[in-house]
């Protein structure tokens, strides 16, 4: 089937000349999940990919998990840039339960932070498990699994009884059934969903009543956004600049954002880069009233040449209140 095609979200000038665009969707929704303005077809089922990761982590509560503190929780639904202060934290996760890094099921990476990935590369030290930016959400996937009596052997498996619940909260969250269940890059299911059902799902965890597992992790996201995602990201700059917002990106051209009170914004760029994502949701942050000026660093991304600035990326029009 071919890729159906969409508006154009971002715009990338140099010198003025319009040198290229990303097209995508892009969905806002209220507090209580309607549709306030839609861009492209927000129905069309998307992969959220790591964006759905504050919704996965209610389910991990519901199956028992108890976080020592908000950082853990933080981290179960982040991507982490592996920092040292990330894999001590998720290393901690593991030894509570009773387990160790070799039973994570995600692949061993190099940490994504540059200085630190700089510092291994110099001292020879090859790629861990911990340093996988979801290595955070698998060890609180099994540690809901010694929580609740399940095996942590086969956690991936979709069929597994924490799968089967992600899934089943993933889509009760949504208000729409998940439409595809793959593999992600980490090795967990990946779920899909509607634009419209990302932003509702997120919207649902600013909202929730304080003590529900929902308002806990949204709590704990927007209390300690450095182990949502890591030093100079800007998931953790804007939960830093906006009071109450919570942030979360994912791979291939995904982000999604919620503020109480006014609802949250889910975007898909089509060509699944991310120049233009945090552009794009700036815009949509500010069809939900939020003023320009407090998002104005993360509202263009500058183009360079030579030694200075010569364009930026900078949403389109049709982004435009």
């Amino acid at each position: 089937m071919p890729w159906p095609e969409t508006p154009v979200l971002v715009e990338v000038r140099r010198s003025g000349f319009l040198e290229s665009v990303h097209r995508g969707s892009l969905a806002v929704v209220g507090p209580d999940g309607s549709v306030l303005h839609a861009v492209g077809d927000v129905e069309r089922p998307v992969l959220p990919r790591s964006a759905n990761k504050p919704v996965q982590a209610t389910a991990l509560l519901a199956a028992g998990w108890r976080p020592r503190s908000g950082e853990e929780l933080a981290i179960g639904a982040g991507s982490h840039s592996g920092e040292d202060g990330h894999r001590e934290l998720v290393a901690g996760m593991l030894a509570a339960a009773g387990l160790s890094p070799d039973d994570l099921g995600c692949p061993p990476a190099l940490p994504s932070d540059e200085p630190t990935r700089a510092a291994w590369l110099a001292a020879g030290r090859t790629p861990e498990r911990l340093a996988m930016n979801c290595s955070g959400k698998h060890a609180a996937m099994l540690s809901a699994c010694v929580a609740a009596g399940w095996p942590t052997r086969g956690y991936l498996d979709p069929a597994h009884p924490l799968q089967q619940a992600v899934e089943a909260r993933l889509g009760e969250a949504a208000g729409a059934p998940v439409a595809a269940v793959v593999v992600d890059g980490c090795g967990a299911p990946q779920h899909g969903l509607p634009l419209t059902g990302l932003a509702r799902g997120v919207a649902s965890l600013v909202e929730a009543a304080a003590g529900t597992p929902a308002r806990a992790v949204a709590d704990a996201v927007r209390a300690h956004p450095w182990y949502v995602a890591g030093t100079g990201r800007d998931d953790t700059e804007l939960m830093g600049a906006v009071a109450g917002l919570l942030v979360k990106g994912g791979a291939d051209g995904v982000h999604v954002a919620a503020l109480p009170g006014r609802g949250a914004v889910a975007l898909k760029l089509d060509d699944g880069g991310d120049r233009g994502r945090t552009p794009a949701l700036c815009a949509g942050l500010q069809l939900l009233g939020v003023p320009a000026g407090a998002l104005a660093p993360w509202s263009t991304t500058p183009v360079s040449g030579g030694d200075g600035v010569v364009g930026e990326v900078r949403p389109a029009a049709v982004l435009a209140g």
